[in-house]
């Protein structure tokens, strides 16, 4: 059978392939959904299979702190943050907002080694250093000036929340178990997005095919498989070594995006993305044999 260090890089794999995918996916969506309708509709389908595990496994009930938790989990990396990156996609430039969200590896390294004392070496850094300069390359070889404002303000917002959503469920995971901890968070997460379902189920309504086998992708395989894998690698690596996979979204998703549109990337853009995927490699070598154990 696998060992649990390649099953930890596989999830990690997973996510990053359908959170990827998830890019070309949400743009589609918001030619014909509001943000917040959006991100209800979304998470209402993908809370379904998470109620029918829970129903079918039967995992014990957190404890009440511990619920608590994983329901401000997903307020933060589930409402709030879809919230917020959604909004902010409507007014930042494409390379603007692909700079801005991949901060976030960076914010949940620093956060998980001040309040999770997670080591995190000068060679994870330097590795760190690497991928982020991939991913400003990338930004510059988007479309659309780089302009900062307001979206740009609630993107960087929603890049910290979800590195503090990470941080947060890190411990909860080795006490229940990535399946339950992620089917708590898409619940909690749909419920708190619920005020804004009629409107989204309205505007499900009259979507035509192409916006509703996103939507159906978006919660099924982005939301409910794609956040169940990341709490697997983030409970194998820890979230400050897991959040550098994250660095693979932008070149994967320029590439699907490609395939989807042939709209070939200009040079810079493919020279970021041989640097982000090159960071990673190296940082994956450096850090390979060291996974975190989990704290509470």
């Amino acid at each position: 059978m696998f060992s649990r260090s390649t099953l930890g890089l596989t999830a990690a794999l997973v996510t990053v392939l359908s959170w990827a995918a998830s890019f070309p996916l949400i743009g589609v969506a918001l030619g014909h959904f509001d943000p917040l309708p959006l991100a209800a509709t979304r998470f209402a389908i993908a809370a379904c299979p998470a109620v029918i595990w829970l129903l079918i496994i039967r995992p014990p009930l957190p404890r009440v702190r511990d619920l608590a938790r994983l329901a401000l989990g997903g307020a933060i990396g589930i409402s709030i943050y879809n919230w917020l990156l959604n909004t902010g996609q409507q007014t930042v430039s494409p390379g603007a907002a692909s700079f801005i969200i991949n901060t976030l590896p960076i914010w949940t390294a620093l956060l998980a080694t001040l309040f999770l004392r997670e080591r995190f070496g000068y060679r994870a850094w330097i590795a760190t250093a690497i991928s982020f300069s991939g991913v400003f390359l990338i930004a510059q070889g988007q479309p659309g000036e780089m302009r900062f404002g307001n979206g740009s303000s609630l993107i960087l917002l929603a890049s910290i929340l979800s590195a503090s959503y990470f941080v947060l469920v890190r411990g909860l995971i080795a006490r229940y178990g990535a399946g339950t901890c992620t089917c708590w968070t898409l619940i909690t997460g749909a419920f708190w997005l619920s005020p804004w379902l009629p409107d989204g189920l309205a505007q499900l309504g009259t979507a035509p095919m192409p916006v509703i086998s996103a939507m159906v992708f978006l919660g099924l395989v982005s939301a409910s498989l794609g956040y169940a894998t990341w709490s697997f690698a983030i409970g194998h690596f820890g979230p400050a070594l897991a959040a550098n996979f994250l660095y693979l979204v932008p070149p994967l998703a320029i590439a699907l995006a490609w395939s989807l549109s042939a709209i070939t990337p200009d040079i810079l853009t493919i020279i970021g993305g041989g640097v982000a995927i090159g960071g990673v490699v190296i940082f994956r070598f450096w850090t390979g044999q060291s996974p975190r154990k989990a704290t509470a």
